[in-house]
């Protein structure tokens, strides 16, 4: 790691940020307001209540001095944001993450917290726990660097918010929009505390800088047949098989779409997701109906819901082929919500050029740019004209069971929020 470049000022302001504490701070974030703070992208799921989390990341903010409110969309959802206005005539940048953590469903697959998912476990340089690198691990990183710039009291130019959203697990509809298209919230830059480290737990790593990201969306193909007695298979159109046969060409298909010059990790793509066939006490009947429901990801601009859904009816039309008795019907999963791709900030735009400038500083080579594949506020934020990227310690790609962050990202990446604060607005000691 090379500072020579920092500032004596920024040198001072960094003092606090230790592993330490963020080892104390990343536990009781984990574990606060937990598993009632999971919130499953699948819409006929139960909303996530994020309230207690929400009440201590706003006292947090308080204890710095900002000036805190907690707007509510959805009972039980309250956001948190906090503002801190200093001089006029400078930007206003945002510090965002979510409060809102994924669902644990197989808790006896953690063996790495003794099968609880939110005790926040340490086995090496890595902190297991549901919420370490999606979200709460990489939230700890933002609040420390919160912490320590309004604790040095610069003399900032500009306004600095923290902006903590509900709902992000599910595409932002109580959080980034309620806050965006409702609130009007609409700084110049934002910062999403997101995962975007690559490396993996060993060897060189690194965190990417996201200025773009995919779209997705929820597909369902219900393959209708005839039911009949599963005695005579010989005479009827069972859609499970049907919908068997449409399952290599569906994750083999090419969505229609125009290369963008800056593509994400992969092409236009789709993902099974669940598959839903037969019906409870008749199992001596072969069903009627099979719905395979799809998450199509890696969506660019100029894809729409349309183009994604006429795609994948071409694609099982040609190979069902209409035989067999067999119908098919192709729609966008109810209550879901379609994601568009958004358009990158230029790394010669704020606050992509000092978060370069940044990183270059204190890893010594300069991070990699790139468009994230998976959904976060970032894209809300993009869609409001902000000049939004996500930067994280978080691993891009997480584990589903045992869950984990690296430490020695998270207390790097919560000392490059610092700076990049401190020279975004202007600081002076």
């Amino acid at each position: 790691m090379s500072e020579i470049d920092l500032s004596g000022f920024e040198k001072s302001v960094l003092e606090s940020i230790t592993e330490e504490a963020w080892l104390q701070l990343a536990t009781d974030l984990i574990r606060c307001g937990q598993p009632r703070s999971g919130n499953a992208l699948d819409p006929d799921q139960p909303h996530a209540e994020e309230e207690a989390i929400a009440h201590m990341v706003a006292g947090q903010l308080m204890d710095m001095g900002f000036k805190v409110d907690m707007p509510t969309k959805r009972h039980g959802r309250p956001n948190v944001i906090g503002r801190h206005m200093a001089r006029a005539g400078g930007p206003s940048l945002m510090i965002n993450d979510h409060l809102d953590t994924y669902p644990v469903v197989e808790p006896h697959k953690w063996d790495k917290t003794d099968f609880d998912p939110y005790k926040a476990t340490r086995h090496g340089d890595l902190l297991y726990a549901r919420g370490t690198s999606d979200t709460r691990g990489n939230m700890a990183s933002a609040l420390l660097a919160l912490r320590a710039v309004m604790e040095a009291k610069p003399d900032l130019v500009g306004e600095l918010i923290a902006c903590f959203t509900v709902d992000e697990e599910r595409d932002g509809t109580d959080g980034s929009i309620y806050v965006t298209q409702e609130l009007g919230l609409k700084p110049d830059y934002s910062i999403t505390a997101e995962p975007t480290a690559w490396g993996g737990p060993k060897g060189p790593w690194g965190m990417s800088i996201s200025t773009a990201n995919s779209g997705h969306c929820l597909v369902e193909i219900a393959v209708k047949g005839t039911k009949g007695h599963i005695w005579r298979p010989d005479i009827i159109s069972n859609p499970i098989l049907e919908a068997g046969k449409l399952l290599g060409d569906l994750t083999a298909m090419a969505f229609t779409h125009v290369p963008h010059k800056f593509m994400g990790h992969t092409p236009p793509a789709v993902s099974v997701v669940r598959i839903r066939g037969g019906l409870e006490g008749e199992m001596q009947f072969s069903p009627d109906t099979c719905v395979i429901t799809l998450s199509v990801v890696g969506i660019v601009p100029g894809m729409t819901m349309e183009s994604v859904i006429s795609d994948i009816e071409a694609v099982a039309s040609k190979t069902l082929q209409g035989g067999n008795d067999i119908q098919v019907e192709v729609r966008q999963v109810p209550d879901s919500l379609f994601v568009a791709g958004t358009e990158p900030v230029e790394e010669t735009e704020e606050p992509v050029k000092t978060l370069m400038s940044v990183y270059q500083t204190m890893r010594g080579e300069l991070p990699r740019l790139n468009r994230k594949n998976a959904f976060n506020d970032t894209i809300r934020f993009r869609e409001a004209g902000i000049n939004a990227v996500t930067f994280g310690p978080g691993e891009d790609g997480w584990a589903a069971d045992n869950e984990w962050i690296s430490i020695p990202k998270s207390v790097e990446a919560a000392r490059m929020y610092a700076v990049t604060i401190l020279r975004l607005l202007g600081a002076a000691g």
